[in-house]
């Protein structure tokens, strides 16, 4: 009976011991919030990442793919990626037009969104709520893609998946050079960004945009360059621009009634794209988001352009 109650006491000391040592290794956590750089090169601490909050597209779609996305509990109306990602997860609206009354609804520890979020004021509510806010730039090249994706990973404490994925963009940034260069010295298709809601909303978006910056990475030539962000459409200038194949988001493209509805639209059977039915469409995100699948992205929007005749359609799956 003595032996037996010497064990239990040795047993409940030694329980005690790996409870505080437990409780240190917490207190120590909590004491050593990680750091990083917003899009100020501001110092942020986070302490805190169980809550997110997601106020961009491809903000929640790296969440998702860092091993996260359990922890967000709110994104804005642009995150469509995952697949049915605004069927899940409640909306905080858009990401130029939030309050700050029903993000804190969702009593979030991590705030992450774009460095040009609206309305600023919400910004300012949220931290002096308490709630850490991370800004950051939204990319138009490769590299920094890359940094965004590493910096949210730090700030979630998936550091070493995010590395992962940034091998894997890395893997198809190189197939994408190795088609390049089978190009070298041959002319560039002259490619023109449509940004269509219906026939009622028609804009031609400059080489400052992201799908922009997506011409220029894949080597086409943007027919909008002299565009700085957008404008409206109209038959006259996309006449004059002689575009050889018209570029879309999907849900654009829809929204016309496919390819010959699009072919409807004031002037734009007049010109090589139109007249060969040269339409290449990309999932919005999938295209312009510049996250985890940006180099997919590049890969697909490079076969429309220059490997596949008539129309060619990727959603990103």
């Amino acid at each position: 009976m003595q032996i037996i109650r010497s064990n239990f006491g040795k047993a409940w000391i030694l329980s005690v011991l790996i409870f505080t040592l437990f409780g240190v290794v917490v207190c120590f956590v909590a004491a050593n919030p990680i750091e990083v750089k917003d899009a100020e090169e501001k110092t942020v601490m986070i302490t805190s990442s169980e809550r997110i909050v997601s106020l961009n597209g491809s903000t929640t779609e790296i969440l998702f793919a860092l091993g996260v996305g359990k922890k967000v509990v709110g994104c804005d109306a642009s995150s469509t990626y995952p697949k049915d990602i605004k069927k899940k997860l409640p909306s905080v609206g858009y990401q130029y037009g939030l309050n700050a009354e029903g993000i804190l609804s969702l009593k979030p520890t991590l705030v992450i969104g774009r460095d040009d979020v609206k309305p600023p004021q919400v910004v300012e509510q949220l931290r002096m709520a308490g709630v850490t806010v991370l800004l950051l730039k939204e990319p138009r090249t490769f590299e920094t893609a890359k940094k965004r994706l590493l910096t949210i990973g730090k700030a979630v404490g998936c550091e070493k998946k995010a590395k992962e994925l940034t091998k894997t963009l890395e893997t198809d940034i190189k197939k994408l050079e190795k088609k390049l260069s089978s190009r070298e010295g041959k002319p560039k298709q002259k490619a023109l960004f449509l940004y269509l809601r219906g026939t009622q909303t028609t804009l031609v978006l400059g080489k400052d945009t992201a799908p922009g910056a997506m011409f220029e990475i894949v080597g086409a030539e943007n027919a909008a360059e002299n565009i700085k962000g957008n404008k409206p459409m109209t038959a006259e200038a996309v006449i004059a621009a002689q575009p050889d194949v018209y570029v879309l988001f999907t849900t654009g493209l829809e929204s016309v009634g496919g390819v010959d509805g699009l072919l409807k639209l004031p002037g734009l059977a007049h010109t090589p794209a139109g007249k060969n039915k040269r339409v290449v469409a990309l999932d919005g995100q999938y295209l312009s988001g510049f996250g985890p699948r940006c180099g997919r992205a590049a890969l697909e929007l490079f076969r429309g352009i220059y490997e596949v005749e008539g129309h060619f359609i990727a959603t990103g799956e």
